[in-house]
């Protein structure tokens, strides 16, 4: 596949997913913290916007100071779901008030928002690198980071092992070392994880998700998906989103 078409489907799913995205919006800020706090950027712009927009509630009559106490909301949220996903208090705190301190200076809604996406951006990056620090080297990292960077695309060991200035061979035998798994089968868990809240949180098809993710065809994605989650896209998304839908029920109004 081609760069421009890579490019086009995230384009295409970026733009198209919001309108037809159904559920409440707690499922959805829970689909947000949880994004965060695995250190998945891409479900967390997936989820973010609406989040934190014109229509989030008034807390003041002046627009600007309204979006700032939103920030401020969100801001402690974020850091306390990471709290308690294993970033340390200092660390999340210290983020927190280094964000809120920016968004009181600012001037204007914009730049508001701007800051919250550079804040949710942080939170997310030092997720993503607090998941992996505790199992793996520094070469093995920076191969897990490549891999979420590249997950909308073919990931390819030789294109990875050449950003880290290794031999394919090498990095192949590091990967299995600390992994326990070779660098192909990490790629497809890695692709499975997304696959698993698409299906949860959108209304994607399995050749749409197939086409998001760059697996060579539909039919080797439900393979795949079968190997790694021991059910079929179709089975996991009935399991799943039903337990969503009860869960929301079981939530006193």
């Amino acid at each position: 596949m081609s760069e421009n078409r890579d490019n086009s489907v995230v384009s295409h799913f970026f733009s198209h997913r919001e309108e037809n995205f159904e559920y409440a919006p707690f499922d959805r800020e829970m689909a947000f913290y949880e994004s965060i706090c695995s250190g998945n950027m891409e479900f967390v712009k997936m989820f973010a916007e609406p989040l934190f927009c014109e229509g989030c509630g008034t807390l003041s009559r002046d627009p600007l100071r309204n979006m700032k106490y939103h920030f401020t909301i969100s801001a402690a949220l974020i850091a306390r779901f990471c709290v308690n996903s294993g970033m340390t208090p200092e660390q999340a705190y210290s983020l927190s008030d280094v964000f809120i301190n920016r968004a009181d200076e600012s001037a204007s809604i914009e730049d508001v928002r701007s800051i919250h996406d550079e804040m949710i951006e942080e939170y997310t990056k030092q997720m993503r690198i607090l998941r992996s620090s505790k199992l793996y080297s520094k070469q093995i990292l920076r191969a897990v980071e490549y891999i979420s960077e590249h997950l909308h695309s073919r990931v390819l060991i030789e294109d990875a092992a050449k950003s880290l200035h290794i031999t394919p061979a090498y990095l192949s035998r590091l990967f299995k070392s600390e992994t326990g798994m070779t660098f192909s089968d990490y790629v497809n868990h890695r692709k499975i994880e997304e696959a698993t809240g698409l299906l949860q949180y959108s209304d994607y098809s399995d050749l749409e998700i197939s086409n998001l993710l760059c697996f060579s065809s539909q039919s080797y994605f439900i393979k795949i998906f079968k190997k790694v989650m021991n059910m079929t896209p179709n089975e996991y998304k009935k399991k799943y989103r039903m337990l969503t839908h009860t869960k929301k029920k079981d939530i006193p109004e």
